[in-house]
Formats: structure tokens, C-alpha cells, sequence
């Protein structure tokens, strides 16, 4: 999964407390993909777009600037008719109404991450402030994410627990594979099995059915056209949307974009070679300082990292009233790789894993993984696999499947023995339903010129895809030059002026800009 990356603030309160906190951190996002097929009756539909939401007081956010409803949309926009779910919004209003665009839509990424906590936080941020000024700032969950309804629901809290100690990914045996595969196959039949509505959801989970609703949102807020934050997965909700519907946007700001054109094994080929990049970005941060737990040279961190994480294959080590198995530490590791704020706190990790305690590493798997403090987990990891196993085209040639693997840790050497998304084309090997999407080139006619904002050095969606997604899209790219994930509203200036001048006045930054 891909999301905005946790700001600095809460990376900090994360790991002195060790615990989570309700924003999950990023990992590999789909491509974007076809809405065309199949197409459903626009008038049959008309009924949704009209619905006047009720606004009320949202049940997780106390704060009186903020309120919430729900958004009813068809479960299958083929049976109009038929079961209905609802989508959770929330919406922060702007107070200066006689200077008001509209509303701003946003998603965090994922997929799987919550728009209404996103929403929230980002209305309350100090960069944002512009844009709440003219905007009304509006986040929805997707579906099954979060306060819509029905959730989806694959695995309990203690079994997502068991299955991050049991290292089965680290075992590359053919006995060990065979248990993988058995392992997908029972997981994917258990989410079929749990959630609401079984299979007829997973067969309409995708960015397909995303995109749908969030025009059914665009029309029921009241606005004649869609005004667009995406991050990371988000870009992907917003390309397939201007696909879909380019003659309804008005602005679309997309930020850590994936790249249009790659599969789901050649996007994580990629995405794997970005982590390695950053990681060696890490490797020179940390040999420069007189603390570094993988030592002093920057061309041997690899080897110094695989040599502190493998003895957790056989031995894993206490994390407080846990353990820290192997996996956990890769995962941890990946997920701090998305800002350069959590990199002290990873070397810390990893000072503290040489004194035989896991306790820091744990703390940062467990905001990949959405598990709170009490044990109980959001649920992102389930819709992560969910709609990447329907936004594109089943792999269930086991040649492909192993080559792929073979070649991201090829890219990813700081990664070997395993990493937290190989078990995904696994899984969509052997998904209940078929992909209802496919990977293709955009081709949009009459879409105002996007933004697009890439950094060289981003870790999840590498720099190279935006360059490719403002090239499809005939946008403007924005370049940032640094190591994190996503940076729009993060408070860089030149980055921040160039985004917020695009979306209240439509203009865009000169070609070629770059932001440091």
C-alpha cells in the first residue's frame, strides 16, 4: 500500500511511545487503470448524485469544524436497483464563504488508507490553510475502508498478529513456497467469507468502482466539477477518474505518482529498486553520524543490516510484551524509508536490535501493518490486497510469479529473505473474482492540464513515474529533489506556493521547476 507519509510530529510520538497511530505508513501502489467496461446507465443512476447528504457530527472527530455523512452508492453500478453501501465523508467547511471555489477532494492513498482522517488532518494543518480559506476540504473512505460500510474483514486481530511472527516468506524452500500459495489461498477465502456481501464486494472494490463513487460525491456535494488532492494510490483515483470523466475537472493536483503503464510484478519490480535507492540514501545519512548502528562505511550497510536482521529468522527477540521476528524488522525498515523524519528513530531501532530488543522496529511495522494500540488493526492490509488484485490483470503463471520475486530482490538486496509484498502476487494468483481493470496508457482528451509532483528519490512511487504520468496526461511536472514520500503541504515552500497556486487559481509552475 502507498500513502501520504506520516508527518514528522506523529513519527515522533509513534516511536517515544510505541504504539501507532491511526495513520498507517505507505508501501507499493497499483497502476492506474481502464474504467471504460463496462459502462453503466447514467440516468439510472441520477437518483444517487441528487441525494442530499445529511450532514451531522462525526463520531471520531470531536472537533466542531468538522462533520460528517454518509454517501449512499450503488453496490454494483451495474444493478443500480439492487444493494446499496454507504461511503464515509467528512468535510471541514470553509468559514469565508463569500471568497468560497468549492469543494477539494482528497484521498491519502493506499489503497486502503482513510480519507476522513486525512481530511481532518490535513484541513487543521498550517500549509493548508490557503486552501481552507477557499475550499471546503472533503475526505471520503473508499470502499470498505474505514466509516464505510460494510468493512472489509479478512483476518482477525490475533491472526494478522500470527502471521507477522511466522516468517513463512523467509523460507524460499519448495516446501516453503507450496505453504505460501496454501497460506493465499485460505486468506483470499476467508475474505470472501467474513465481509458483507462476499465475493459481489470483492468484485467491486476496485479503483473502477472508486472512481464511480467519488463522481456520485463530486455530484451530491454540489459542485459542477471536481477539484482533486491525490497522493501516492490517490494519483491512481485521480487519473482513472479523469479518465472516466475528464469533461468534470476542474483542477487535479497528483503527488507521488505510479507510473500508468506497469503490471503489478514490473510495478513492484521497480517500487523494490526505489526502496534500495533510499536505503543507500539512508546508509550515507547514517555512516555520516558518529552513532550509526550499521557502522561507518556506506558501500557495506547492506551487508551490515542483513547481518543484524537475519539471526530473527530462527531467533526472534523481545519487543516489550511482544516479539520482533524477521519479517516485522524488514517491514519496520521499509516503512521508515518514506521520510527522512523517522530516520533517526530507525537507526535507533537498529542500536536497540544490537541490545536484543525489537521494541522501536515492532512500533514502526505496526503502522505499516494499521495496528493500534490496543491490538486491534484498521484493516488496511486487507483492502490493499483486495483492490490490487482487481485493478489489474491476474498473473497465475508461477515461472512469472517466481521470476518477478527473484528480480525485486535482485533490485532490493537489502530486502533478502523477504519483503512485506511478496506475498501479494500470491495472493491475486489464486483472488475469488476477476480483475475488473486493466494497465494501459491514458488516453484523455479535454482534461485541464494537471499538476504532477514527483521527488527524485522517493522510495514507493520512483521519481521516473511522474515524469511518465505528466507526460500521458499532458501535465506540468513539478520536481522535488529529496528522499521522502509525497510532499505537497508538508511545508516546503517552493513546493507548497507552486501546488497552492494551482488549485485556487488554476496557474501553473514554469517547466522544468525544481524545488529543494
Amino acid at each position: 500500500m502507498s500513502l501520504r507519509r506520516v508527518p514528522a510530529v506523529l513519527v515522533v510520538a509513534l516511536l517515544i511511545a510505541s504504539c501507532t497511530t491511526q495513520q498507517p505508513q505507505p508501501a507499493p501502489t497499483a497502476s492506474p487503470m481502464s474504467t471504460a467496461s463496462p459502462t453503466p446507465d447514467p440516468k439510472a443512476l441520477e437518483k444517487f448524485g441528487t441525494q442530499k447528504l445529511a450532514w451531522g457530527a462525526c463520531a471520531s472527530f470531536k472537533d466542531k469544524a468538522f462533520d460528517c455523512a454518509k454517501l449512499i452508492v450503488p453496490l454494483d453500478y451495474l444493478k443500480p436497483d439492487g444493494e446499496t453501501i454507504s461511503i464515509g465523508v467528512l468535510r471541514h467547511k470553509t468559514k469565508n464563504t463569500g471568497r468560497r471555489i468549492g469543494s477539494l477532494v482528497l484521498n491519502p492513498g493506499g489503497p486502503g488508507g482513510s480519507g476522513v482522517s486525512a481530511a481532518a488532518r490535513i484541513a487543521m494543518s498550517r500549509p493548508a490553510a490557503a486552501l481552507a480559506e477557499r475550499f471546503d476540504i472533503v475526505g471520503f473512505d473508499p470502499r470498505g475502508v474505514g466509516t464505510s460500510e460494510p468493512k472489509l474483514v479478512c483476518l482477525t486481530d490475533a491472526e494478522r498478529d500470527a502471521d507477522r511472527a511466522e516468517d513463512s516468506e523467509s523460507d524460499s524452500t519448495p516446501a516453503g513456497i507450496a505453504k505460501q500459495l496454501t497460506d493465499a489461498k485460505a486468506y483470499a477465502a476467508k475474505c470472501a467469507e467474513r465481509t458483507k456481501h462476499g465475493t459481489e464486494l470483492l468484485a467491486n472494490i476496485g479503483t473502477r468502482d472508486v472512481v464511480r463513487d467519488l463522481d456520485v460525491l463530486r455530484s451530491a456535494l454540489g459542485d459542477e466539477k471536481l477539484t482533486y488532492l491525490g497522493f501516492s494510490y490517490g494519483t491512481q483515483i485521480g487519473t482513472a477518474y479523469a479518465e472516466a470523466y475528464p469533461d468534470k475537472v476542474r483542477a487535479l493536483l497528483l503527488d507521488g505518482a505510479v507510473d500508468p503503464e506497469l503490471d503489478t510484478a514490473e510495478s513492484l519490480v521497480t517500487q523494490m529498486a526505489g526502496f534500495q535507492n533510499t536505503f543507500a540514501e539512508f546508509g550515507k545519512w547514517c555512516v555520516a553520524r558518529p552513532d550509526c548502528a550499521l557502522g561507518r562505511d556506506a558501500g557495506a550497510v547492506t551487508k551490515a543490516f542483513q547481518d543484524l536482521v537475519q539471526p530473527l529468522i530462527a531467533d526472534p527477540v523481545p519487543a516489550g510484551n511482544r516479539e520482533l521476528s524477521f519479517e516485522d524488522a524488514i517491514t519496520g525498515t521499509s516503512a521508515a524509508l518514506y521520510s527522512q523524519d523517522a530516520w533517526k528513530f530507525l537507526n535507533d531501532g537498529f542500536a536497540e536490535l544490537k541490545r536484543g530488543s525489537g521494541k522501536t522496529l515492532v512500533a514502526l511495522a505496526d503502522n505499516y501493518y494499521g495496528r493500534e494500540p490496543d491490538g486491534r488493526y484498521t484493516g488496511i492490509l486487507d483492502v490493499y490486497f483486495a483492490v490490487r488484485c482487481v485493478d489489474s490483470a491476474r498473473i497465475a503463471d508461477r515461472r512469472v510469479i517466481d521470476d518477478a520475486h527473484q528480480r525485486m530482490l535482485q533490485g532490493a538486496p537489502f530486502l533478502t529473505g523477504g519483503t512485506p509484498d511478496m506475498s501479494e502476487l500470491d495472493i491475486c494468483s489464486v483472488w475469488p473474482v476477476p480483475a475488473t481493470s486493466e494497465v494501459h496508457k491514458p488516453d484523455v482528451d479535454g482534461l485541464p492540464r494537471p499538476l504532477i509532483i514527483s521527488t527524485t528519490d522517493d522510495p514507493a512511487t520512483p521519481y521516473a513515474s511522474g515524469v511518465n504520468l505528466a507526460r500521458d496526461l499532458k501535465g506540468a511536472l513539478l520536481t522535488f529533489e529529496g528522499a521522502q514520500h509525497t510532499v505537497f503541504l508538508d511545508g516546503n515552500e517552493c513546493v507548497d506556493g507552486a501546488g497552492l497556486a494551482y488549485l485556487i487559481d488554476g496557474g501553473l509552475p514554469a517547466p522544468d521547476t525544481r524545488c529543494s
